[in-house]
């Protein structure tokens, strides 16, 4: 794991201990460009570390200091991510630079592999529990889009990053109630105060309100932007409410389980 020293002086004390890892896309053109602006003390953004596409890794920020790449954030009730987390940009520029077809720009082999090396790494150090590896869409979903959804997370928890749940099969898929599917905005009762409170379990920002609010559709965009990948289109249909439930249970037992 090849790491070259890029200090940036967008920096500061920590306020808490390191239980969480934060993934990131730097939405830009370039590995050079992305790498200017983190150590440009007039743009007071930064992260710890930064991969380029070619896997060569760059450490801005000291992982017992505080780096500025969360923002306004928040996960299982807990605020100030930026004094709880290490940040990991990586070169891509995903929603921001599309491909001239309009898709997203996929991430290099040898990149994720050595974002896998470097977040195992992380994870071992800091002793960060699997449900507190998240994307920046995970903890500020009304603002972020990244890694995205062409981000490789069912690999990353095949090899020790984060967690996967086992995907219902189709005759599983077949069986589940349809009976409040497909809930969207505007939908109100128990299946929406189920769904809220599953999704809150799993450590989203969102209100429990029986109502599917602009909040709470952004939060399912979220979801299905790291656990399916295929509909990220803020539409609860029987496919995503199974997969809420089983999500839920696995990253906090004790918590999930509203009825949908």
């Amino acid at each position: 794991m090849k790491i070259i020293e890029a200090p940036s002086p967008n920096q500061n004390k920590r306020r808490f201990p390191v239980d969480m890892l934060v993934l990131h896309y730097t939405g830009m053109e370039d590995g050079p460009s992305a790498l200017e602006r983190m150590r440009d003390e007039k743009a007071q953004v930064s992260a710890h570390y930064m991969v380029d596409v070619d896997g060569v890794i760059y450490q801005l920020v000291p992982e017992d200091m505080r780096a500025w790449h969360a923002g306004v954030s928040n996960w299982q009730g807990d605020g100030d991510l930026n004094s709880r987390s290490v940040g990991i940009e990586i070169v891509n520029g995903g929603h921001n630079v599309k491909l001239p077809d309009g898709s997203l720009q996929p991430y290099s082999r040898v990149q994720i592999e050595a974002v896998i090396e470097l977040s195992r790494a992380i994870i071992e150090r800091h002793k960060i529990p699997t449900n507190r590896v998240v994307g920046h869409s995970d903890i500020a979903p009304d603002r972020k889009d990244d890694p995205g959804e062409h981000f490789p997370w069912e690999e990353f928890a095949a090899r020790g990053v984060g967690f996967w749940p086992e995907l219902p099969d189709e005759g599983e898929l077949t069986k589940l109630s349809e009976k409040d599917a497909p809930l969207k905005l505007g939908a109100k009762g128990k299946g929406v105060t189920g769904l809220q409170e599953d999704l809150q379990a799993i450590g989203y920002p969102i209100e429990v309100s029986g109502t599917f609010d602009e909040q709470t559709e952004k939060v399912v965009m979220a979801f299905q932007r790291r656990w399916n990948q295929g509909d990220v289109s803020g539409v609860v249909d029987p496919l995503t409410f199974e997969l809420i439930r089983r999500v839920a249970a696995l990253a906090n037992p004790s918590s999930a389980g509203g009825d949908i």
